[in-house]
């Protein structure tokens, strides 16, 4: 019988291979189609709306900006000890306020709170040679006086994020008469004693990157270069695993926002000030100046013996830029009788913008904060 004859085909066979065919090419729309919605969530994220709670500026200098966020409850509902926000230098501060639902600042207001935040703003080429110390001198108290002149208050309370709270507690340590009324720190990198805890010392170590000569060839150092240091801490998280969870979550519109906003903050690093990049590498990282006592600004010690005002220090216990040892040792240096140390188990960013947050960690600096703030 010819070998073509309708007889001798595996009719059977042919069957499931069409069928198998058929069902891959369908496998394969819809992988496609899901890559086509997640690249143009990508794209839109870089216009995700953010910094939605109602604000208004009441003070500039420079670059740098003081926000003044519209109460949501009346006069007599509200504590009468204002919350300044202070956040790191690199990144942008809307981490405080990403959208409706998941906004500290939203959530403060809610619970009675005056709150303001500083927004350090994107040095220039001129602003290369402000230094990590310039800051806290020339902004931070320019900015507290504001807080309450503006506010009507003696007293303020300080929340710090990250190098934000390294600022922070200079200011806390260099101005012992501060009107600091209570200082909240997240993720604060402070104690480098050891080079081997935390994966920002690690990298900033001596023998691994020449400061001076990165600094004198590009002045600020540019944000395009913190960013891609901090993905390739967690290569394959960063840039492969955020990707295919945005792939699985296509379907979930708010799961999509929520990463867009996200996505936009991670991208949106803004450059260093080269002269404080260098101060802060070479005095704070490396020669761990105010942890020993040796840290001088405008001849007058950074004395950390000088913070009374109660703390609550908050550390992320899977954090791979800022170690726990380098967040903790702050609590036997301080004068503070009142002062807290919470783990919580989380990461670096996590720590204020995961989906527990606001359940878990929120409510107790509401706690914490509120009886201190009568």
């Amino acid at each position: 019988m010819d070998s073509k004859s309708p007889a001798t085909i595996p009719w059977d066979d042919l069957f499931f291979q069409l069928e198998d065919s058929n069902e891959a090419a369908e496998t394969a729309q819809r992988t496609y189609k899901r890559y086509i919605q997640s690249m143009r969530a990508i794209i839109d994220s870089y216009d995700a709306p953010i910094n939605q709670t109602p604000r208004e500026e009441i003070w500039r200098l420079n670059k740098s900006k003081l926000y003044h966020y519209t109460p949501t409850k009346p006069a007599d509902e509200c504590f009468p000890i204002p919350l300044l926000l202070v956040y790191a230098l690199i990144n942008r501060p809307f981490i405080f306020d990403l959208v409706p639902g998941r906004s500290f600042v939203e959530f403060m207001l809610d619970q009675g709170f005056e709150i303001y935040l500083l927004d350090w703003g994107e040095p220039g080429p001129e602003d290369q040679d402000t230094t990590f110390d310039d800051y806290v001198t020339e902004y931070l108290t320019r900015v507290v006086r504001k807080v309450l002149r503006h506010s009507g208050a003696d007293e303020l309370s300080m929340l710090g994020y990250c190098i934000g709270a390294t600022l922070s507690v200079v200011y806390a340590a260099l101005y012992p008469e501060a009107p600091l009324r209570n200082m909240i720190l997240l993720t604060a990198p402070i104690d480098f004693s050891s080079q081997l805890d935390g994966s920002m010392a690690m990298w900033l170590d001596e023998g691994r990157i020449d400061i001076d000569k990165l600094i004198d060839t590009v002045g600020n150092v540019p944000g395009e270069l913190i960013r891609h240091w901090a993905k390739m801490l967690k290569p394959v998280e960063n840039f492969v695993g955020s990707y295919v969870n945005l792939m699985k979550m296509v379907d979930d519109e708010g799961a999509v926002k929520a990463w867009q906003v996200i996505n936009r903050w991670v991208e949106d690093v803004i450059p260093f000030s080269g002269e404080a990049f260098r101060q802060f590498v070479k005095t704070y990282l490396r020669g761990n100046k105010l942890i020993k006592g040796e840290h001088i600004i405008h001849g007058q010690p950074v004395d950390l013996a000088n913070i009374k005002a109660p703390l609550f220090n908050i550390v992320a216990k899977f954090d791979h830029l800022v170690s726990q040892s380098q967040s903790e040792s702050i609590m036997s240096l301080i004068s503070s009788e009142d002062k807290e140390l919470k783990v919580i188990p989380s990461t670096h960013v996590g720590i204020m913008i995961s989906g527990s947050a606001r359940y878990k960690l929120w409510p107790e600096i509401v706690e914490w904060l509120g009886e201190r703030s009568i």
